[in-house]
């Protein structure tokens, strides 16, 4: 079977070498006789795999000790409630950083559970959408927390800056970007990412969440969602998404044989840089982000003429480049370049692209 390049935004593709590790342990992992996804979830081998998979990722993003990690359910969306649940105190208001459709639907959603203010940050300018000076963004002093998305996945914009928040607790959406880039952790109340881009498979959420704002949840958050029960017995109050966590694990032992954060950084950079070089050179194709804003992780990009937009996806797929058509909300073509991405994957898009458009212009 000839090479597939996956670009798809999430559930994306993995590491190669994981999914074949994973295939060859699939029936007997660790000479147990059964498969991870057969064991006890509070059996001593299991609980060993989830000590060490939590270990390499406080590895990787530097996460201080004041930290707890915890292995969730619900995907980025749960936390869209269990967040408010556990942070909002009753009297109190949460800010939203407005930059995009997740950041959209995270203030959407926290909107059951409390007063919420939202800020955008996003301008459109000659049809070139930027965000605005972080400094300019009316904080409220007395918010209960900040929430931010960094990354826009379908929106192709990317938050580089941290937010000054003086003193409120800053919490960020990570789904698509974390482990793409280092960041400083200790500036964060919470963070919270669903494994599906560059962590593992669906149904796994990470949140990494400062001890100090534990047990302040409402009183009718489901045990599911409170924080402080997750943490207080380590991720498996219930049973947890089992195979989920290990193949994680084994996506954090595969980041750390590439060099770990810094590392897969320097490539990612690369990849991007490939894409969007080529779509600002030419007139077949164009981006309408603006440089400082662009994305490293979701690259969207538009055909000048859209009647197009059909024969290219159809063209791509049968040379082995899928899942390339961007979100119906915005339309035109979406590369997600995640830490699995191979450089090979994304040379083959732009060679493509390029012999798409000499053929039809």
């Amino acid at each position: 079977m000839s090479a597939v390049f996956n670009f798809c935004a999430g559930p994306a593709m993995l590491p190669t070498q994981v999914m074949q590790k994973a295939q060859q342990e699939f029936i007997n992992w660790n000479n147990t006789g059964c498969s991870v996804m057969e064991l006890s979830h509070r059996s001593k081998e299991f609980m060993a795999l989830a000590a060490q998979a939590e270990a390499d990722l406080r590895e990787l993003m530097h996460i201080p000790e004041n930290y707890k990690v915890l292995f969730c359910h619900g995907g980025g969306r749960g936390q869209f409630s269990a967040i408010p649940m556990n942070l909002l105190k009753e009297g109190q208001s949460a800010d939203y950083i407005i930059s995009g459709s997740w950041s959209k639907a995270a203030a959407k959603e926290a909107q059951n559970y409390g007063v919420i203010n939202t800020i955008n940050v996003v301008e459109e300018v000659e049809g070139v959408k930027q965000v605005t000076d972080s400094a300019t963004w009316p904080i409220s002093s007395d918010a209960a927390y900040v929430h931010y998305c960094p990354n826009e996945t379908v929106d192709g914009i990317e938050i580089f800056e941290i937010p000054e928040t003086n003193g409120v607790p800053l919490v960020a959406d990570l789904s698509s970007t974390i482990l793409s880039r280092d960041i400083d952790i200790s500036k964060f109340g919470l963070i919270y990412a669903g494994a599906q881009k560059n962590i593992g498979p669906s149904g796994l959420t990470i949140v990494i969440v400062d001890e100090a704002l534990l047990g302040q949840a409402k009183l009718n958050t489901p045990s599911i969602m409170n924080y402080k029960l997750i943490a207080d017995n380590d991720s498996m109050y219930n049973t947890p998404p089992t195979y989920a966590w290990y193949l994680a694990g084994l996506v954090f032992q595969w980041l750390k044989e590439q060099g770990g954060v810094n590392a897969i950084t320097e490539v990612n950079q690369q990849k991007a840089q490939m894409i969007y070089q080529y779509v600002d050179s030419s007139d077949f194709y164009q981006n309408k982000i603006k440089t400082a804003n662009r994305s490293l992780m979701n690259v969207p990009f538009w055909l000048t003429d859209e009647a197009l937009d059909s024969k290219f996806l159809a063209q791509a797929k049968e040379n082995g480049l899928v899942a390339l058509k961007g979100h119906r909300s915005v339309g035109g073509m979406r590369a997600s370049i995640y830490n699995a991405m191979p450089i090979e994957g994304v040379e083959a898009l732009v060679n493509f692209m390029k012999a798409f458009a000499k053929e039809n212009s």
